[in-house]
């Protein structure tokens, strides 16, 4: 489970917060979408909760460590996937080879990229970099999985591909906070959590948030999903 309580965050000659008071409560497996307009606080957030950023006030409880996933995935071109998947748990964990092998083949697998494992980056189609991207920080063990816009990098076409990935996620049981302003993806998520200004303006299940939006900027990102 993860609990954010209260966090703000204010950067030095800001004439107000980038974060006012942020509180919500995650369970674990949940899969929720963060949607805001540009500058409402969305990347503020996320780095607070994966510690790139300290908040001014609040407190976080994560259960143990947080797993990001670049928006530009951030591969190493001269591994493969596999190698990808290994590096950083031999290197930070500890682990035998054999032993990060065997977690890193478990989850290319259980991510559709069985058949991928000595494939290189460049021979990766994007949405297959981005699910290795997810594979090697699943690999890590974290007790939350936090994406930075995760379809911005990606052609329109693969947008429903990562939808599925997130879920296909989420069936393993990680908890899941995605930053995005994509309102498709968002509907994809379990819950929605509309940020305006630093404040979270609405929060519910998508069906709610999305299709019967009370707020202003909500009803704005709604628009600019149609536009």
């Amino acid at each position: 489970m993860i609990r954010v309580e209260n966090l703000s965050k204010r950067f030095a000659g800001a004439a107000t917060p980038t974060l006012d008071d942020v509180s919500f409560t995650l369970e674990t497996g949940q899969l929720a979408a963060v949607l805001g307009s540009s500058g409402a606080g969305k990347s503020t957030l996320l780095r607070c909760v994966v510690g790139l950023e300290k908040p001014d006030g609040g407190q976080l409880h994560l259960g143990g460590r947080a797993g990001l996933v670049f928006q530009s995935f951030e591969l190493f071109p001269h591994l493969t996937a596999l190698g990808n998947c290994v590096l950083a748990q031999r290197l930070v964990a500890g682990r035998s080879r054999a032993e990060a092998e065997t977690r890193a083949r478990q989850l290319l697998g259980d991510l559709g990229l069985g058949d991928k494992l000595e494939a290189y980056p460049e021979r990766l189609s994007g949405g297959q970099r981005q699910r290795v991207a997810i594979a090697r920080a699943l690999a890590m063990d974290p007790a939350v999985l936090l994406y930075d816009e995760p379809t911005s990098a990606l052609d329109p076409s693969l947008r429903r591909e990562v939808a599925e990935t997130l879920r296909r996620v989420s069936a393993l049981g990680m908890t899941q906070l995605v930053v995005t302003h994509d309102v498709r993806l968002a509907r994809a998520s379990d819950v929605v959590m509309v940020l305006d200004h630093g404040r979270v303006v609405e929060r519910g299940p998508p069906h709610e948030v999305l299709d019967a939006p009370r707020h202003e900027a909500t009803r704005r990102l709604v628009a600019q999903e149609h536009g």
